[in-house]
């Protein structure tokens, strides 16, 4: 009696295994930075508009339904925000996603501060974190690192 207990037991247990190990393995997105946009900020923060640029190297879509990002500069955090915005980036495409970012100004002018006291520095190193928000269990986690135009920085960003 106790050997029929224990293989009704590991039936169910190897059947989720199994079905586990049949999930597809995908590649996490790469998410680049296409722009900074600034917008109105309240009391002693700034805000911008990042805007990303998705890209899916993947045979199937993403979906989504909001993003979180958190962006470090010259190795040091930054700004971080959300966005609820829902959509789609097709297999083996791309779409931008603007998400709202907040700066304390207490970090801009550390920040500020930081880039003055280096040579004529036109491009900024930055880390990007995040996430893709889906169904149950299906985040779309990714991480990137880039440079940022500061020149660029407050321009519209392409489209």
């Amino acid at each position: 009696m106790n050997t029929r207990r224990h293989l009704f037991a590991l039936v169910p247990a190897a059947l989720a295994l199994g079905a586990c190990a049949s999930f597809p393995t995908t590649d996490p997105p790469r998410v680049l930075v296409a722009g900074v946009e600034p917008l109105p900020g309240e009391g002693l923060e700034l805000r911008f508009l990042v805007k990303l640029r998705i890209q899916n190297p993947n045979e199937a879509a993403i979906d989504f339904r909001g993003a979180f990002v958190e962006l470090d500069l010259l190795g040091q955090p930054f700004a971080s925000g959300v966005s609820d915005a829902s959509g789609t980036v097709p297999r083996f495409g791309e779409a931008v996603l603007g998400v709202p970012v907040t700066v304390s100004a207490l970090t801009a002018l550390r920040q500020a501060l930081r880039i003055a006291s280096q040579e004529s520095r036109s491009k900024l190193d930055y880390q990007l974190r995040g996430k893709l928000a889906g169904s149950l269990f299906a985040a779309a986690r990714f991480e990137s690192r880039g440079e940022l135009d500061v020149a660029a920085l407050g321009r519209p960003a392409p489209r």
